[in-house]
C-alpha cells in the first residue's frame, strides 16, 4: 500500500464492498458495480483485500465472473439502469433548480447507461431452461 492515495482506496473499497453486499439483499442497489470498484481499489492499494475479495465464497463470483468476461446476469442489468433512471431523473427533477445541473445529471445516465450497456449480459441457466 503506498501512502495517503492507497489508504484511500482501501477505504473507498472496503465501502464498496458494504455497498455490494447491501445490494445481495437489498433490492435495487447495485451488487456487481460496487463490487468490481471494490476490486479496482484493492488491486491497486492492497493484494492481501483483493484476494479475499476474490475468493469470497458469495461477493467473489460477482467480480470472477465480470472480469472472466461472462458479464452480468440480464437482472442486474435491468435493475442497475432502471434504478439509475429513476434516481436521475428524480434528482434532475425535483432537487436540481438550474437547467444546466439538470443536463449534467442526465448526461450522467446517459453515460452510465453506455457503460452497462457495453458489460456482456450474462445468460443464467434458469433463462435457458425449456418451459
Amino acid at each position: 500500500m503506498r501512502g495517503v492515495r492507497g489508504k484511500a482506496l482501501l477505504v473507498i473499497g472496503w465501502l464498496c464492498v458494504g455497498l455490494g453486499a447491501v445490494g445481495i439483499v437489498v433490492p435495487g442497489v447495485p451488487t456487481t458495480t460496487f463490487l468490481i470498484v471494490a476490486a479496482w481499489c484493492f488491486f491497486r492499494s492492497s493484494e492481501r483485500a483483493h484476494r479475499w475479495l476474490l475468493g469470497h465464497r458469495v461477493l467473489g463470483p460477482y467480480v470472477n465472473d465480470f472480469l472472466s468476461g461472462k458479464g452480468m446476469p440480464r437482472r442486474a442489468k435491468v435493475v442497475a439502469l432502471t434504478m439509475m433512471w429513476v434516481s436521475c431523473t428524480a434528482s434532475a427533477w425535483l432537487f436540481i433548480p438550474n437547467v444546466f445541473g439538470k443536463v449534467a445529471v442526465m448526461s450522467c445516465a446517459v453515460i452510465g447507461t453506455g457503460l452497462v450497456a457495453r458489460v456482456p449480459t450474462r445468460v443464467d441457466d434458469a433463462e435457458t431452461a425449456p418451459a
